[in-house]
């Protein structure tokens, strides 16, 4: 079997490296972290890779808006090379940050295919503060990144989530099936009774694709989410499943999404 392999983009504030790296190579992948920097001293290294991830933290500081400045860097340095790898047959998630990156990019929604054009934003959330906290989500995809996944929960670690688009947008979004993930009020929030949506975001938005469905941002950090003791509840968690006699799992809801990625190409 020959595993895919991912390229990690880092470098200027971006902080989840190795916890998207982990994530995949538990998945089964071969991950690198890489630079940005030597991305665009050395385009073609593009080619060795099947899926492209852009991890969360908080690029450049956020100063101009989050992930504003990495995508005007991406932008004016490898545009050519990434619309040449989205046109083919491989995978790209941008995660929190890294969602914000590619929606000013225009990777996605990327609607008729239009690479490039920003369509969508992410706005300061309605509380106006920096959210920390776990959330349940929907799939409401068809993207290879969420086949077989109903539901499942992770945290959220943001100030500026709240999905916006125009109506005309959204009308499209909907009539294309590309709203990818909604929160809803399930098993997390209701053991911290919590509301569904933390931000504000639009209609309960916590991710996107674009028409492939090759093409994944989301708001949660599913890799924040991978092991069975990362989950908020574990401990009581570990009593059920004591008592009822089941063996404790090793891994949480989050490596599905990775694992879907890894699935994809073999």
């Amino acid at each position: 079997m020959i595993k895919p392999r991912v390229l990690i983009f880092s470098g200027y504030g971006l902080n989840c490296e190795e916890e998207t790296k982990f994530a995949f190579d538990a998945a089964g992948a071969i991950a690198d972290v890489v630079h940005i920097n030597d991305v665009i001293a050395n385009k073609k290294l593009l080619t060795r890779y099947q899926i492209l991830a852009f991890p969360g933290g908080f690029a450049y500081g956020d100063d101009t808006g989050s992930g504003n400045a990495y995508a005007w860097k991406l932008k004016n340095h490898l545009w050519k090379e990434l619309a040449q790898f989205v046109k083919g047959d491989h995978l790209v998630i941008g995660i929190c940050n890294g969602f914000q990156i590619i929606a000013n990019l225009g990777l996605l929604p990327a609607l008729k295919y239009k690479y490039g054009h920003r369509q969508v934003a992410l706005l300061h959330n309605s509380t106006t503060r920096y959210t920390v906290r776990w959330v349940d989500l929907k799939n409401e995809s068809s993207s290879p990144w969420l086949r077989g996944i109903d539901t499942f929960m992770a945290p959220i670690a943001h100030g500026e989530g709240k999905f916006y688009v125009d109506e005309a947008t959204l009308h499209e979004l909907k009539q294309k099936n590309l709203i990818a993930l909604k929160y809803i009020k399930g098993e997390i929030c209701e053991y911290q009774n919590l509301p569904a949506n933390p931000t504000g975001t639009l209609e309960n938005i916590a991710g996107i694709t674009d028409e492939s469905g090759k093409i994944l941002g989301l708001m949660p950090h599913a890799e924040r989410a991978l092991l069975f003791t990362h989950l908020p509840n574990w401990p009581l968690l570990k009593e059920t499943y004591k008592r009822a006699g089941k063996p404790l799992p090793k891994f949480g809801p989050g490596l599905a999404l990775f694992k879907n990625a890894v699935r994809y190409f073999i």
